[in-house]
Formats: structure tokens, sequence, C-alpha cells
């Protein structure tokens, strides 16, 4: 049986304190759970704090990266994918994970979630943004699961994954 990806998503820059440390917690807990964490691969933000988290636990790290060379990769990067293609890498990011998690909001992080969306995806939402909630709740609200801290959204990947064939 193949191990479940879950997808943290989140800004690189401008990023909050508190996202910086749910983002963390995520990937620490998923390590625990013996899942796979899938994010932007790079050294900034959200993506490297859950990337630290799951290495604290031993867990297995997929950078899904813009760029051509390994430029700026986290060092908590297992294995990278080098795409050479900017920004259109956010779909990659997004069919690969079998569950996606927006831990804070930025432009890339919006982006993330409507691809998610449009593919069918259920995204969970860890965030203090009441307007990016409320957005993405109106656009698809059986798909957009809103969380108050890390181990509700692990809860929620439970409850997602018990009903997928991973």
């Amino acid at each position: 049986m193949r191990k479940p990806i879950i997808g943290i998503m989140g800004p690189g820059s401008n990023v909050t304190e508190p996202d910086l440390e749910n983002a963390y917690q995520l990937g620490k807990l998923i390590a625990e759970q013996g899942w796979i964490l899938l994010t932007g691969g790079r050294k900034a933000g959200v993506m490297d704090a859950a990337s630290q988290g799951a290495k604290s636990a031993n867990g297995l790290t997929l950078g899904i990266l813009p760029g051509e060379d390994k430029t700026g990769i986290s060092d908590a990067i297992d294995i990278a994918i080098l795409t050479g293609i900017g920004s259109a890498r956010n779909n990659i990011n997004v069919l690969t994970s079998d569950v996606v998690i927006a831990c804070g909001m930025g432009t890339g992080t919006a982006s993330e979630i409507a691809l998610a969306l449009k593919a069918g995806k259920q995204v969970i939402l860890l965030n203090d943004s009441r307007e990016s909630q409320q957005f993405f709740s109106s656009l698809s609200p059986d798909w957009v699961i809103i969380v108050q801290n890390p181990e509700e959204a692990i809860s929620r990947v439970r409850d997602i994954l018990s009903r997928q064939d991973c």
C-alpha cells in the first residue's frame, strides 16, 4: 500500500509567526503518521517550516521546486524535483497531493487552493484570514474545510484519507 502524500501550501515570504509554528507542527504530525510531506521545497516560509517539522520526526519530505537548479532548496528536503516551470509547478503540487492543507495565505497559496478545488480535491484551510475563508468557502462549500489548529487538520486528513484509495 502506498504512503499518502500530504501537501502543505503556504507563503514563502510575508509569513506570520503563527503560520510558521503551525507549519512546523503540521510537518511533524504528518511525519508521525508515516505520511509523506510535499511542499514547494524552498528554504523559505511555510515550506521550510513544514519540512523542518517533518524532519524533526524522521519523516520523508518531497519538494516540488520552481527552478532548474538546486539554489534555495530547504536542507530538510529529501527528494527535490526541479521543474524549471516557475509557478506552474503549483499544479504539480496539488495534483500529487492526496490532501492539500493551506497554512497561511499568499498569492501562490491562493492559486494552489484554486487549482486543488478545480481538480476536485478537498482543501483544509488553517489560517486567520476570514476573507480567504469566506472566499474559498463560497467557491466550493463542500470541498473547503476550515480548521483552527494543526491537530484538527490532521484529524480531518485522516477522515479524508479513509474515504480514498491511497
